[in-house]
């Protein structure tokens, strides 16, 4: 096992490279750059002397070299933890990254722990009663979940929110803990502020989930070995657990590492519409500017947690499952 590890440690060397690559050279395949972007804007304000300061701006972001260039400088920064220059504000990436990269960690990590919770409890209950009531709440509930857009159940709830409770749920703390330092009653209004975002961006999810787990566990309960464990007398929980529900449990544990890109995107738009500090807005603003630097750094650490939950999933895989052997292709 120590040697298949490191065999993907070292794989993960070479995706990291070509996903950040292609992610740099697509951010830069549009014409102009973010210094158009903010010409335009000063030139819709009045200011002559736009057009004088367009060549000093783009040597301040180095946009002056070619796109290769700027790409192994980039590059090299990211080993020296230095991301460059943002065009927001001209500051640092890892300066203006900071406490929205925390929330934004912090909101996916609850994310995707609701979403296996529900979906664990929820499909293994509609599995084990087939065709009656919760079954078919379950199902009803799946159907909702993919039918609805996050960004529009998160739009009804602001307006339940507001109009039947005269409470506003946009945010992710109070307006008197921002730009605050921590504090634990600004980790207790974080808390609080958490519970509807979460809701909104892992119904999606969970719906999906709930319906692969259900379909899962029905056909390793139709199996065999299950009506054989039953003649020999086994509880109903212990056949169960023991068996068909560790088989079924596979791609509920295989989709680790292709649940976080999806969350991550689903929170994009939720994050503009419930006006939470998270790297959501931050980053569809400068996907829409061209803000190279801090948009090819947030989607390359997007990609580290994929490639590393993909490994995790392999890991728990071979754990669940004694059919799984590491290098097992080779060895034939």
């Amino acid at each position: 096992m120590l040697h298949y590890v490191a065999r993907r440690l070292l794989l993960m060397i070479p995706t990291l490279f070509i996903i950040s690559l292609l992610v740099y050279m697509i951010i830069n395949m549009p014409p102009g750059d973010c210094v158009t972007a903010q010409i335009d804007e000063l030139l819709a304000r009045g200011d002559v002397d736009a057009l004088a300061r367009a060549g000093e701006l783009r040597a301040l972001y180095g946009l002056d070299h070619s796109v290769w260039y700027r790409y192994v400088h980039w590059l090299g920064g990211v080993f020296r933890w230095d991301f460059g220059l943002s065009c927001q504000d001209t500051v640092p990436v890892k300066d203006l990254m900071g406490e929205r990269l925390v929330l934004t960690i912090v909101m996916e990590s609850c994310t995707i722990i609701f979403i296996w919770t529900v979906s664990f409890v929820i499909g293994v209950y509609a599995a084990t009663h087939q065709y009656k009531l919760g079954d078919y709440a379950a199902s009803f509930i799946g159907f909702l979940g993919l039918a609805i857009p996050n960004f529009l159940l998160a739009l009804v709830l602001l307006y339940v929110g507001k109009v039947y409770f005269g409470v506003s749920i946009g945010g992710l703390m109070d307006p008197e803990f921002i730009e605050k330092p921590l504090s634990w009653p600004k980790v207790v209004s974080v808390a609080q502020h958490l519970v509807i975002p979460t809701i909104v961006i892992g119904t999606a999810g969970t719906a999906g989930m709930i319906r692969r787990l259900r379909a899962n566990l029905l056909d390793e309960l139709q199996k065999q070995y299950v009506v054989t464990g039953r003649a020999k007398g086994l509880s109903p929980l212990k056949l169960l657990v023991k068996y068909p529900l560790r088989h079924a449990i596979n791609p509920f544990v295989a989709d680790i590492g292709h649940l976080l890109p999806e969350v991550v995107s689903g929170s994009v738009i939720v994050s503009v519409v419930l006006s939470l500090p998270t790297m959501g807005p931050m980053l569809l603003t400068a996907l829409k500017t061209q803000d190279v630097n801090l948009a090819a750094t947030f989607l390359l650490f997007v990609a580290v947690l994929t490639v590393i939950g993909m490994l995790i999933s392999d890991l728990l895989l071979a754990a669940l499952d004694p059919r799984i052997r590491f290098g097992a292709a080779g060895e034939k």
